[in-house]
């Protein structure tokens, strides 16, 4: 129940459902209330406004990605441990498994193999019944890795995951049992300073190497290097919406993650 919940309560936090939740509110108290329903309208208007322009999504989400670049050398560590959320399972008409917008986690985990970083990798996360059925994102990414030529024998899957406190905790068990005390942390740099958290937390030595990122320096320099642009920026867009939500779920996570003691 907690897992549902957690997915789905947060909905009405974001800026989307909120607004929605705003809008319905408007749309009750139109004839009776209209100085309500006006600022129920005026409120959504600004949330979505507010989180939609490139200033406020790129600023959001570098607070996160930036918390953790890794040092020009990586070091070398006993396993490189890979967190799910980077595949689509192979239903049609998909010919086999795809790659999903945070797929760099699987890739990234390959070239540090093959740069000898770690000589194994673990991958965990499972797959949520009720978001449909499928194999879990353990197998997808240990499909995607053995097709582009990482040994099979290199891959340790752990499939019963289904949130990042799960990754935490099952992984720490797979180490316990190979006697692995250091590894390399793979996932997506906005989730990155949550997930390194709570790894910690379970007493797990993580070195954080993350990729995915999706604001680079250039692209903050962009915002505003011309009048035009920084105009432009402003306007509304729904991937910096998405952007926005994606940072906003992270901070949430993380509150939520503390108050359970996870972190």
């Amino acid at each position: 129940m907690f897992l549902y919940l957690s997915k789905l309560l947060p909905l009405f936090f974001y800026p989307l459902g909120l607004a929605c939740v705003s809008l319905l509110v408007a749309l009750v108290t139109l004839w009776k209330r209209p100085r309500t329903a006006a600022i129920a309208i005026a409120l959504a208007l600004t949330l979505l406004l507010f989180s939609s322009n490139a200033w406020v999504s790129h600023y959001l989400v570098r607070s996160l990605e930036w918390q953790n670049i890794p040092s020009a050398q990586i070091p070398n560590a006993e396993a490189i441990v890979v967190l799910g959320g980077a595949t689509k399972s192979a239903f049609p008409p998909r010919p086999t498994v795809d790659l999903s917008e945070s797929g760099d986690r699987v890739i990234y985990a390959a070239q540090l193999y093959r740069q000898k970083k770690a000589p194994i990798i673990i991958l965990s996360g499972g797959r949520i019944d009720w978001r449909g059925s499928g194999s879990p994102e353990s197998a997808d990414m240990a499909n995607v890795l053995t097709s582009i030529g990482i040994p099979s024998e290199a891959i340790v899957e752990e499939p019963d995951s289904l949130n990042t406190y799960q990754n935490a905790v099952n992984v720490r068990k797979i180490l316990e049992s190979r006697g692995i005390r250091q590894v390399l942390l793979v996932t997506s740099a906005m989730h990155m300073p949550r997930s390194l958290k709570i790894f910690q937390r379970q007493g797990i030595n993580a070195i954080p190497t993350p990729t995915d990122f999706l604001i680079s320096e250039r692209e903050l320099e962009e915002l505003g290097n011309t009048p035009k642009a920084a105009i432009l920026n402003l306007l509304p867009d729904t991937a910096n919406l998405n952007q926005s939500t994606s940072a906003l779920k992270e901070y949430l996570g993380t509150f939520i993650y503390r108050l359970r003691g996870w972190l």
